[in-house]
């Protein structure tokens, strides 16, 4: 007669391996999303600015002001000139360490832009 006791708990540690990597991946992907949706309404928040304004540096105040999860430290902005009647543009970029058990760590850059059109 065989015996097959240990057959369970061998086969659950593979599958809860599995497990484990793919719930952590499904919230380390809905954390990178999330911080992708506050960029894109951050860039939206600062180009508003600088259509209104022209000012680059209350745009870019703005911006960090409305990533309110992000580390405004780690925002870098860019924006380009503010000419009446002209479309004007303002790019946010944010670093992001995805880390996922038995996967590893990845750095992904996430970027967002948003043009709009300056005010005179």
């Amino acid at each position: 007669m065989k015996r097959d006791d240990g057959a369970a708990l061998v086969e659950f540690s593979l599958v809860l391996t599995l497990l484990v990597m793919i719930t952590f991946g499904i919230i380390g992907f809905g954390r990178a999303y999330n911080a992708q949706v506050t960029l894109t309404h951050a860039t939206r928040e600062g180009v508003r600015v600088l259509a209104i304004t022209g000012d680059a540096d209350a745009a870019a105040a703005a911006t960090k002001n409305a990533a309110t999860t992000l580390d405004p430290a780690l925002l870098t902005i860019t924006t380009s000139a503010c000419s009446p009647g002209y479309p004007t543009e303002l790019t946010a970029s944010y670093p992001f360490e995805l880390d996922i058990p038995f996967w590893g760590t990845q750095n992904l850059d996430l970027n967002a832009t948003a043009v709009m059109r300056c005010s005179g």
